[in-house]
């Protein structure tokens, strides 16, 4: 077993690109190059300096992961290609974070891309066992189309569908402050309750959609920040983290451990453990709402609430600004969008930017402690605790000054601007680049700008 006493790790650069419909538009390749560029410029990096790349996706070959890295250089740095389902981008984060924390290196990029097909999720491979055949009920029937004896957070507990599509007008009215959500439309509580049904109760617009998108973070040691003092102003910390997958309650035949229940319960004691805080000390929290009832059961399942009760947390207002605290500021999942392999990078750069007091526009009051929450059927839930280094109150910064900090004359948390082929290249390599494998993805990248 490894020591349990971890080495400090940071987060020094976050970047991401709109997340978008997918049309098939945009490949892989221009969404994990235009993250990765932008988040070694956020932490003022080169690649030169990354020791290890980790590629976060679940759609692709298997070796796209190098695609992406190789446009940054060919440094011959070891390369890991992630797919744990829709937590792959957190897996991705973890992974790195352990590596770094017991000595393995210094500096890891990790960036997320997704490039989906339209329209509902879908298998490809019909020749073997589905992985998620044996959460289904024990006489075969599929927990999607007959509930029953499965329970639903409604039937245990006494949320109404009102409850649930409040989660949903929620959500779509913080992402129109985000400028990388897929969605930036707000919808009032009756337009949310008379959209298309997909699924009792859930109506069209309490559902995630498939999306397009990128997203990257520059994670270091405190050796490599010390080096860089001058970076620390933006350096922020993971405070805790837990990386979970499910126990035997799975197989309870309840719809809310079939969710993933205990694992994110799990994930979220042990992550606030670490980071020697509790629920209620947080601000922020980004979580994963792939539907408005996953957010109703995660709220329950962080201990953001008292167990039963996340419909009231609803109802009070305690999930938006002017509550207790603010749930998925950058829209969550339902608007923002999710690519499945950057969703977990994503909610770190919201959080990131929250605590570095860059997202102004969309700010919690005294903010100190982010939680993220990043869950994927299947299964495996990471939850991860963010701070500044002095666990001190976010600042409160305007977007001239942070224009001027961050050397690119504008606030990314703000504003979805792009980069020019100067400060690629001084991201790119020094010495080990190769134009065969970047091609024309700067060009192409450059024109979406």
């Amino acid at each position: 077993m490894p020591s349990k006493q971890k080495a400090p790790v940071y987060v020094l650069g976050v970047g991401m690109t709109k997340f978008i419909k997918p049309r098939g538009k945009v490949d892989y390749t221009e969404l994990g190059f235009e993250a990765g560029v932008k988040a070694m410029l956020d932490a003022q990096i080169n690649y030169d300096d990354v020791e290890q790349g980790i590629a976060c996706y679940c759609y692709g070959d298997s070796t796209c992961g190098q695609r992406v890295f190789y446009q940054f250089g060919m440094t011959q740095i070891p390369i890991v290609n992630v797919n744990n389902n829709c937590s792959t981008g957190s897996t991705g984060l973890a992974m790195a974070r352990t590596t770094i924390a017991y000595g393995g290196a210094d500096c890891v990029l990790v960036v997320g891309f997704e490039k989906m097909m339209p329209g509902s999720l879908q298998s490809f491979f019909n020749d073997r066992e589905n992985p998620h055949r044996h959460e289904w009920h024990d006489d075969g029937r599929d927990p999607r189309r007959h509930e029953s004896p499965r329970r639903s957070p409604d039937v245990r507990y006494g949320a109404k569908v009102e409850d649930f599509a409040e989660i949903g007008r929620i959500n779509h009215m913080h992402s129109v402050k985000n400028p990388y959500s897929q969605f930036q439309d707000v919808y009032t509580h009756e337009q949310i309750m008379k959209a298309p049904m997909i699924h009792e109760p859930l109506t069209k617009l309490q559902c995630c959609p498939t999306s397009d998108g990128g997203a990257a973070a520059v994670l270091v040691s405190q050796e490599f920040l010390d080096a860089r003092p001058h970076l620390k102003d933006r350096a922020i910390l993971i405070a805790g983290q837990c990386l979970a997958t499910d126990a035997p309650s799975l197989f309870s035949r309840s719809s809310i451990d079939l969710m993933g229940f205990e694992m994110s319960q799990h994930a979220a004691k042990t992550a606030l453990a670490e980071a020697g805080i509790t629920p209620g000390d947080c601000q922020v929290c980004e979580l994963h709402d792939c539907f408005s009832a996953n957010e109703m059961i995660t709220i329950d399942a962080l201990g953001l609430c008292e167990k039963g009760k996340a419909h009231e947390m609803v109802r009070n207002g305690d999930i938006t600004y002017g509550g207790r605290m603010v749930i998925n500021p950058s829209g969550g999942l339902i608007s923002k969008g999710h690519p499945l392999g950057a969703t977990g990078i994503a909610q770190c750069a919201e959080l990131v930017w929250h605590l570095r007091g860059w997202a102004n526009n969309r700010d919690f009051p005294r903010t100190k402690y982010a939680l993220q929450h990043n869950l994927g059927l299947g299964g495996a839930a990471v939850v991860t605790v963010y701070s500044r280094p002095d666990r001190s109150e976010a600042p409160k910064l305007d977007t001239a000054t942070i224009g001027k900090m961050n050397g690119l004359g504008y606030n990314p948390a703000v504003e979805a601007k792009g980069f020019t082929a100067a400060q690629a290249a001084a991201v790119r390599s020094k010495t080990r680049t190769s134009a065969w494998a970047l091609q024309d993805t700067l060009k192409k990248v450059e024109a979406r700008f």
